[in-house]
């Protein structure tokens, strides 16, 4: 996708990798829009390279269902969706509260669902658009003390992978994002705590695990949007284990290779 002019939503933009992508996105020429709740920081980066801020707290159904109506009216039709707003989980199972165990699925999965539902008839009916979303290695491989958030991405994985066979005769592309640790407050998080710190360092040992920069992240995923790519994946040495989780999507993609899905023809709106 040609990126000078179009217009950009990247959600969970305050901080972290989705400052990262509102950056270089609107260093490629687009027009950006960001979310987060965060309203202070959110506001400064808007500042800082000219984009259109919208304070949303999008673990409330009200505001997820009206963010991209709002953002339009406002900013004007979106061409990409970035859907990089998330939350982690920290503890073992047992010890997880349930409030935070529904606030990690509304965030991490229902909201990218909800949002990507509202965008895409207007992507249909423009003929143009692209779907990014950010994911995790734990989409791939499960780990201990991290089960909601694992379930989230695995479902997140899955999610874009059905989208984009819907897509696949319409001009509407995705980027799955998945991506190792980044270096951002999440994973400091992870990090501090004494549950998680044996299996950390067993990673660590085999050098499973690199720290990888959000900027790297940020300009790896324009890239992808702009190259029309399907999956951002990082670290490469990962990449096994990354191809054996996808491999069940492909051989799906394979079997209904030929099956007529949606075209480009605008869906119903209700």
């Amino acid at each position: 996708m040609e990126l000078e002019g179009a217009h950009v939503l990247v959600t969970g933009a305050s901080r972290g990798i989705g400052e990262a992508m509102a950056r270089h996105f609107a260093s490629a020429g687009a027009r950006v829009s960001v979310a987060a709740r965060s309203v202070a920081p959110l506001e400064t980066l808007a500042q800082q390279i000219g984009a259109t801020s919208f304070a949303v707290d999008l673990l409330d159904p009200a505001q997820v269902d009206r963010l991209i109506s709002e953002v339009e009216s406002r900013a004007g039709p979106i061409d990409v969706l970035v859907n990089n707003a998330g939350v982690e989980n920290d503890k073992w199972l047992h010890r997880e509260s349930v409030d935070r165990l529904r606030d990690v699925v509304r965030l991490n999965l229902e909201a990218p669902i909800v949002l990507t539902r509202g965008v895409l008839p207007g992507m249909l009916e423009r003929g143009r658009g692209h779907l990014v979303f950010t994911s995790s290695l734990a989409g791939t491989s499960a780990y201990p003390g991290l089960a909601a958030y694992s379930a989230t991405k695995a479902g997140l994985n899955n999610f874009a992978a059905a989208v984009r066979l819907e897509l696949r005769d319409t001009p509407i592309c995705t980027t799955l994002v998945a991506t190792g640790p980044i270096d951002t407050r999440m994973w400091a998080v992870l990090e501090e705590h004494a549950d998680l710190a044996p299996m950390l360092r067993r990673l660590r040992r085999l050098r499973l695990i690199p720290m990888k920069s959000p900027d790297l992240i940020g300009r790896l995923t324009v890239a992808a949007v702009q190259n029309d790519r399907r999956h951002v994946r990082v670290p490469r040495r990962l990449a096994v284990t990354f191809w054996l989780g996808e491999s069940p999507r492909r051989v799906t993609e394979a079997l209904l290779a030929g099956v007529p899905f949606v075209r480009s023809d605008p869906p119903p709106q209700n």
